[in-house]
């Protein structure tokens, strides 16, 4: 699992491999991750906006932006937390993603939560020994 910070808003990421939606011979690769974003803080945040930095084994980069996260905009009170599930395919076994959400607070204020950096390993990748 990944986890980080940013002003008492905790953003854990546990990626995991498709296997069964994946078709390596046609370098086709699936991963979902779960996200769990928790308000330690003091104040109600709600979350109005995503972006990914993905880049696959190759070092090809794709980015994504737009509102909210799987269809919602979830409003986080103090100690409130929010789960969702997602998914990104890859052209290669491996790649990297990172990310920020853009909350908006109760006071109007807008701010960046990072997103911890995760591998998206395969099963079907190379191992190199050093």
């Amino acid at each position: 699992m990944y986890e980080q910070e940013t002003r008492q808003i905790k953003v854990t990421v546990k990626p995991f491999y498709l296997e069964d939606q994946s078709s390596p011979d046609e370098n086709h690769f699936v991963w979902a991750y779960h996200v769990r974003i928790e308000n330690d803080g003091g104040e109600t945040v709600q979350l109005r906006n995503r972006y990914w930095r993905i880049t696959d084994a190759l070092g090809r980069v794709q980015e994504v932006r737009g509102p909210g996260v799987v269809g919602e905009q979830p409003v986080l009170n103090p100690g409130d937390d929010f789960e969702y599930t997602s998914g990104t395919p890859l052209q290669t076994p491996s790649g990297i993603m990172v990310g920020t959400y853009q909350m908006e607070a109760a006071s109007g204020e807008f701010f960046d939560v990072d997103i911890p950096a995760f591998s998206l390993d395969s099963p079907h990748q190379p191992v190199q020994l050093n």
